[in-house]
């Protein structure tokens, strides 16, 4: 299904689908990513909750945002299209970026429960290497030399989109984490390499309620690769 959501920056048509009834969960992917990823969690807990799982906007089939959103505007929007809808307060439970958008809406929005898995939010240390590699990139730039810098996914995405991207690597959620009080479960790949452990293990420490699982010998996407383990550990939080 396709619905078409008033922003304060302007409307965008959102692709989503909504199953089952009872509390209402909402699935927020990753970057790069669309409905497909959350689809077995969806399947798993239409059974008895409502679960909206949408493809956030700039991914799968939804609209690009209108600009180039900051996460707090995707939380905004999350709000908005969950109100236009007539549904309640929500379950989130979010991947990667997705998890930037959760914490957001945390702070901002009635929430019943949180999950974030590989939750991106904590901004990683600049090391010198990073501060050579942009000085090196300007003088080129100055010299007329066309030079692509940024990861894979900035290099792929349109102009819109990395901007998006640019305003949520650069946001440090830290300051917000404190203020979250809402029952928080983390689940973490052991070998998470882009958003490693560290960076769970500093959110249990700061927020406070919340708790971290860890999956041994998994990566970023680890509740994509262990799914019924994934499901367990759901089942036995909510």
């Amino acid at each position: 299904m396709k619905f078409e959501v008033m922003t304060s920056t302007g409307a965008v048509r959102v692709h989503y689908t909504l199953a089952g009834e009872g509390d209402l969960l909402i699935l927020l992917h990753g970057w790069g990513q669309n409905v497909a990823m959350m689809q077995f969690i969806a399947d798993h807990f239409a059974r008895r909750f409502q679960v909206l799982n949408l493809d956030l906007p700039g991914f799968g089939q939804s609209d690009p945002p209108p600009c180039a959103w900051s996460v707090h505007e995707y939380a905004q929007f999350l709000y908005v299209f969950k109100e236009q809808l007539h549904l309640g307060d929500p379950i989130l439970i979010a991947h990667s970026f997705g998890a930037r958008i959760a914490l957001s809406y945390a702070h901002r929005y009635p929430l019943q429960k949180m999950v974030l898995t590989g939750a991106a939010g904590i901004r990683k240390p600049r090391t010198l290497g990073y501060y050579m590699r942009v000085a090196a990139y300007k003088v080129m730039k100055r010299m007329g030399y066309q030079v692509n810098m940024g990861s894979e996914d900035f290099q792929h995405a349109d102009k819109v989109m990395r901007g998006v991207l640019v305003r949520s690597v650069n946001e440090d959620m830290r300051p917000l984490l404190p203020k979250i009080k809402t029952e928080t479960l983390l689940v973490w790949g052991e070998l998470d390499e882009a958003t490693p452990l560290w960076m769970g293990e500093t959110m249990e420490q700061v927020m406070p309620n919340a708790t971290l699982v860890v999956m041994a010998g998994d990566d970023h996407f680890a509740y994509f690769h262990q799914p019924h383990r994934f499901l367990a550990i759901l089942e036995y939080f909510l």
